[in-house]
């Protein structure tokens, strides 16, 4: 009687001691994972750093207007040869672009290509690494939003590292970077982001399988040239 008796006591405590240690466990990892995403923030560029240096190709990566309207004035300055434009909705046709840039459409149409198998940022350089290889170019100047830079650049040059890539952030008004944490919509965005960033890194190592890219993501994307939507 007294050892059941025991054994029922210990089994509270059994689990009290479990609870306690994965309790501690997902702490620590929450605080991992938060000392990262303030890490992760102070990685992304608050400038353009080089506005200057020319390149073979500038690259856009679709989201937003403000992201190809910025490509087509860099290309426009004289700041690379081609511009290629990665992750176009299909039907989508150089002329609307330069339209949607308020381009004469004889201007620069002979010098923009369009990609249109790319579906997320993996496609994205993937996509390009083909383009820049028939091309024959070495260098590209890549234009994207500046909380997705850390990632597409981890992307890019794993997909290229024989290629330079020249940073070019475009700055959504709508993503408040230097005070994320006051503003709820910027700091989801950018945990969203950090978060893919760690899986961007995970499966650099071939940890994790990649997943297949949204079907209906190059549509968002196309309704994206007209306004900056504020996703990658």
């Amino acid at each position: 009687m007294a050892r059941g008796t025991r054994y029922l006591y210990r089994r509270p405590r059994r689990r009290w001691r479990l609870f306690v240690w994965t309790a501690t466990g997902a702490l620590v990892l929450a605080g991992a994972w938060f000392a990262g995403l303030v890490w992760f923030t102070g990685q992304i560029p608050g400038r353009v750093h080089d506005r200057t240096s020319k390149s073979d190709a500038i690259v856009v990566l679709t989201g937003g207007s403000e992201r190809v309207a910025t490509g087509i004035d860099l290309l426009a300055r004289h700041r690379g040869k081609k511009l290629f434009v990665s992750g176009v909705y299909h039907g989508t046709e150089v002329s609307r672009l330069l339209e949607l840039s308020k381009r004469a459409p004889d201007e620069l149409e002979c010098c923009v290509a369009l990609g249109y198998t790319a579906g997320d940022t993996v496609g994205n350089a993937r996509e390009t690494a083909r383009w820049m290889e028939r091309q024959g170019y070495g260098s590209m100047r890549l234009v994207t939003a500046n909380y997705h830079m850390p990632r597409s650049l981890l992307v890019f040059r794993r997909a290229m590292p024989e290629v330079t890539i020249i940073p070019h952030p475009v700055f959504p008004d709508r993503v408040k970077v230097a005070h994320w944490w006051q503003w709820p919509g910027t700091a989801s965005l950018l945990a969203e982001e950090y978060t893919k960033y760690l899986i961007t890194l995970v499966r650099a190592h071939g940890l994790m399988p990649r997943d297949r890219p949204h079907p209906e993501r190059r549509a968002r994307n196309a309704e994206a040239l007209a306004a900056e939507g504020g996703t990658p």
